[in-house]
C-alpha cells in the first residue's frame, strides 16, 4: 500500500474523516483518509500518495507532486 497513488474523493482535513480511491489488487478500493502532514487540508480530486497504511482500511495520504 505505501507509494501507491489514489484520488480524493472526500475531503481530507483537520476534524475530518476524508475517504479516498486507490487502485489495488486489481481493482479500485476506498479507504478512509487522514493527511500525512498535520493541519492539512487535500481537497477532493487531488491526486494523493500513500505514506502509511493501518490495516485494514484506513491510509495517511500526502499530495503527489510531480
Amino acid at each position: 500500500m505505501v507509494g501507491l497513488q489514489g484520488r480524493v474523493t472526500g475531503t481530507v482535513g483537520p476534524g475530518l474523516v476524508g475517504e479516498v480511491i486507490v487502485h489495488v489488487r486489481g481493482g479500485a478500493e476506498a479507504f478512509l483518509a487522514y493527511p500525512a502532514t498535520a493541519g492539512e487540508r487535500i481537497e477532493k480530486g487531488t491526486v494523493v500518495v500513500v505514506v502509511e497504511h493501518l490495516p485494514p482500511r484506513t491510509v495517511y495520504v500526502a499530495p503527489a507532486y510531480g
